[in-house]
């Protein structure tokens, strides 16, 4: 489970940011607290703000780390052409100041392993500049431990490499094959040094999608849940997620089409929604492209959602709402709160401008997160549970959180004015 992720010079965050999803002690929701160890653990966090605020920014961090740790083996070495660094995945720092843009961006998360892994609790990140990894860190301790114990840590600039946590023949591994551009996690996965693979196995766990992003959007449509082609137990189980929000669909005609040319082998799946017709025990089909876009979006998550909630991790979803209506987002938030349907402690990390999510007692202070940008171009984001008002005051649990928010109390809205450059002269 995610506890924290840290991250600092990305984007619109110039500073020091937090996403804390370690529960605070107010008391509503109790039963959203997952107890590990002792660590307190929120399933959920919602990020509400202004567009253009920077609440995607947050889930492109933690994408951009993610997908270092995944493919900066591959970076660096004899592979150091022009093609190679062309490829390699580049960090966008604050560029709003004379000094931001030059200095290191750095990426961190504190989280609990599974249970089959000892559900230990690891602290892993890395600053990098333009030139490659500037540091990087990992420390571990047992889940009822109180403080963490070094297993690496470099530092190009003070030419520091301490593999301590790590066998003798794994520390002369690493030092042959790392190059600055590499993170020691990721060359270590590829070694098959178990401690790596476990950090580099947990972000590959994770799922992340941008519904704000129209080419990632037209690509997660495309994407069908595993076995789904051959397998008609995995078609009912997609019948039955559509049922809680669209009863008409009882099924799926899957065809697997081979290309026309025979020099190509390829293949691709033909989809129709099989659909119950009112007053008749007969059926008609559709194509599932043509389906509401609302639909196609169910049907774009259901991938992840089926992914995360089976084996635990954390989804990422950018514009959650977006095409949704606000029950059926609900719906969604519910399976993750509900322990029959999350055995596995999975969790939600989502950006919104879903307002009604505020005022149905469905979430806990602490899981509503909101970024504001001020006049500088700087993000900040910062929870609902820590918010103090003009008086000092925190917020009360018996707050009309979504009024509140519509009237600016907790800032993170848009500042507004008319449209005048329509009126006439």
């Amino acid at each position: 489970m995610l506890i924290q992720f840290c991250f600092k010079n990305f984007k619109s965050f110039r500073d020091d940011t937090i996403l804390d999803l370690s529960a605070t002690k107010i008391t509503e929701n109790s039963n959203h607290v997952i107890h590990i160890g002792t660590e307190k653990i929120l399933p959920i966090a919602a990020i509400y703000g202004a567009n253009a605020s920077g609440k995607s920014n947050v889930v492109d961090a933690f994408r951009f780390m993610a997908i270092y740790v995944l493919d900066s083996f591959a970076y660096g070495g004899e592979n150091d052409d022009k093609k190679s660094r062309s490829k390699r995945l580049k960090q966008t720092p604050f560029l709003f100041d004379t000094t931001s843009k030059e200095n290191v961006s750095s990426f961190e998360v504190y989280f609990i392993s599974s249970e089959s892994e000892g559900s230990k609790c690891y602290n892993y990140g890395f600053t990098l500049d333009q030139n490659g990894i500037v540091e990087e860190w990992l420390n571990s301790k047992a889940r009822t431990a109180r403080e963490y114990r070094r297993i690496f840590y470099r530092n190009r600039l003070e030419k520091e490499l301490d593999l301590s946590g790590l066998s003798a023949n794994r520390q002369e591994n690493i030092k042959i094959a790392l190059e600055d551009e590499t993170l020691i996690v990721s060359l270590g996965a590829k070694l098959k040094i178990p401690k790596l693979k476990l950090i580099r196995d947990w972000f590959y766990d994770s799922n992340l999608a941008d519904f704000g992003d129209p080419i990632e959007n037209a690509v997660l449509s495309r994407i069908i849940p595993p076995e789904f082609a051959d397998d008609k137990a995995v078609q009912d189980k997609v019948v039955k997620y559509f049922s809680a929000f669209d009863s008409s669909i009882i099924g799926f005609n899957v065809e697997t089409i081979a290309s026309d040319d025979d020099n190509d082998d390829s293949k691709h799946i033909k989809i129709d929604a099989v659909h119950r017709i009112a007053d008749s025990n007969e059926t008609a089909t559709i194509p599932l492209a043509e389906e509401s876009a609302g639909t196609l979006k169910m049907f774009a998550l259901y991938p992840a959602l089926q992914d995360t909630l089976e084996n635990g991790g954390v989804l990422f979803v950018d514009e959650l709402n977006a095409r949704l209506h606000p029950l059926l987002v609900r719906a969604f938030l519910v399976a993750f709160l509900n322990p029959e349907t999350n055995p596995k402690h999975a969790q939600l990390v989502f950006t919104t401008h879903d307002s009604w999510q505020l005022s149905n007692n469905l979430l806990r202070r602490d899981e509503i997160w909101f970024t504001a940008k001020d006049s500088k171009g700087v993000s900040v984001l910062y929870s609902l549970a820590d918010f103090v008002d003009d008086d000092g005051v925190k917020i009360r649990k018996d707050e009309n959180y979504e009024k509140n928010y519509l009237l600016g109390k907790y800032g993170a809205i848009p500042t507004l004015s008319y449209f005048d450059m329509f009126k006439g002269e």
